[in-house]
């Protein structure tokens, strides 16, 4: 049940700045991008710890900025765990923090959740965050895993998130 996001205009939002760190989430707009281009998600012999369209993805939103005069990169997380940006410990959120110093915005490549913790990882700082992307909804789809190790999505459909009738919080 991964989300599914569009991604907005970042490069219009980012106007004025000189360079960003773009702060991706992993699974979720991963298999997105996946999913919109008919690729394999992952391509476990080939790129164990990747997914490469959402790679190349990054890397043509690098180029856009770069097109306006931003100098762009991308805040990697290469292992699993660190995948979900919205269950970073809080080293990883630390090292974010660190590393944004050296930037004027961070781009958030994500859902709201993810927009949130990199929200909260810089918030010490004079940086600028940028919602990235948009939820749409939810995807419903099979999983495939093939003989050449591709990890693919076929008979995706987007379903609309019911709003929920009041807030649940939870305290731990």
């Amino acid at each position: 049940m991964p989300i599914h996001l569009d991604d907005l205009d970042v490069v219009s939002e980012a106007e004025g700045i000189r360079s960003a760190l773009i702060v991706p989430c992993n699974m979720c707009p991963a298999v997105t991008v996946a999913v919109n281009e008919n690729r394999p998600f992952m391509e476990i012999f080939r790129s164990p710890l990747k997914s490469l369209p959402w790679k190349q993805h990054l890397e043509k939103l690098r180029s856009r900025l770069k097109e306006v005069g931003i100098e762009a990169d991308v805040f990697d997380s290469d292992m699993y765990h660190q995948w979900f940006v919205c269950m970073w410990t809080s080293g990883r959120r630390k090292k974010l923090r660190e590393r944004a110093e050296e930037y004027d915005a961070v781009i958030s490549m994500g859902c709201d959740t993810a927009h949130e913790t990199a929200r909260d990882a810089v918030t010490s700082s004079d940086c600028q965050v940028i919602e990235g992307m948009r939820i749409t909804g939810l995807m419903n789809a099979k999983m495939t895993f093939d003989w050449k190790g591709h990890i693919a999505f076929k008979d995706c459909r987007v379903v609309p998130i019911s709003q929920s009738k009041g807030s649940l919080e939870t305290s731990a």
